[in-house]
């Protein structure tokens, strides 16, 4: 006698069917999500101060156009109308590529984002982003990074009126950035350059190259000093719970107080030859 093979259920058939395409799909959105949707997650993080424009690829591997923003539109007291903002985008592409990550030593998973742009990266800066116990931590690799100073005019005032121009050298190690439990705090060091500044409030060009010192702790100091040049900048400040307090002077070496003195007014209250800087 002849033995049947006994045939699946149509409708178990038809789970499984739709099961594996929603499975497959569900593998296709997360390996092949537009870069778009990082582009938009990065403006509504930065309160739109940092954009994207013109992402390609995807979330996980892509590049855009990385462009500095004085913020939303701000909205006149005349109805309909809006004052423009103020932008500036980076001479090359950005170009970034994301993944999981293992933390051996603190045995956790990790967001791994290394980030490149011909103009500005001789070596890809990676970030690591951690989740915490009712917190993150964002770690970012020892690297130096060079940028340009005309860049800062996208954040609008008061860099859209000084209009710098120069070359910015970022320079850090174990910086690392921890919030938890409502209590943020940053550890390690980071050094800003600003090589051969000028601007176009002074004829004199340039200015000066000039140190900008960040070193973390419980609360964060500051430190400004001045490598070279006629305009003499220093100072020192702490940046604490989100407020931040600096007091420092400016000064023009003696061949040069005549081409500084309207500067020199811009840029504080007076005192005799110095200027006084603060803010806080």
């Amino acid at each position: 006698m002849q033995r049947l093979t006994p045939t699946a259920h149509p409708k178990a058939s038809t789970h499984w069917a739709w099961t594996g395409a929603g499975v497959g799909l569900a593998v296709a959105l997360i390996t092949q999500a537009p870069a778009h949707w990082l582009t938009q997650a990065v403006a509504q993080v930065s309160g739109e101060r940092v954009l994207l424009q013109d992402p390609q690829g995807t979330v996980w591997h892509g590049s855009a156009q990385w462009v500095l923003n004085e913020g939303p539109l701000n909205i006149a007291k005349t109805p309909n109308t809006a004052r423009p903002n103020t932008t500036s985008t980076l001479p090359t592409r950005v170009t970034w590529q994301l993944g999981p990550h293992l933390d051996w030593v603190h045995l956790r998973l990790a967001l791994s984002a290394t980030v490149t742009s011909t103009c500005c990266t001789p070596q890809p800066v990676r970030i690591n982003v951690s989740p915490l116990w009712r917190g993150v931590q964002v770690q970012v690799s020892d690297h130096t990074s060079n940028w340009p100073a005309t860049w800062l005019v996208g954040l609008g005032a008061p860099w859209n009126t000084v209009q710098p121009e120069g070359q910015m050298q970022l320079q850090t190690t174990r910086l690392q950035w921890t919030q938890q439990a409502g209590q943020s705090q940053l550890q390690g060091q980071a050094e800003l350059q600003l090589q051969k500044l000028a601007t176009r409030l002074s004829t004199l060009r340039p200015l000066g190259s000039y140190r900008l010192r960040l070193q973390g702790g419980d609360a964060i100091a500051l430190k400004l000093d001045t490598l070279e040049g006629s305009l003499l900048l220093q100072g020192t400040g702490q940046l604490h719970n989100g407020r931040l307090s600096f007091s420092g002077e400016a000064s023009a070496a003696p061949d040069a107080e005549a081409a500084l003195s309207n500067l020199l007014n811009i840029l504080g209250q007076r005192q005799g030859a110095k200027s006084i800087l603060k803010m806080g």
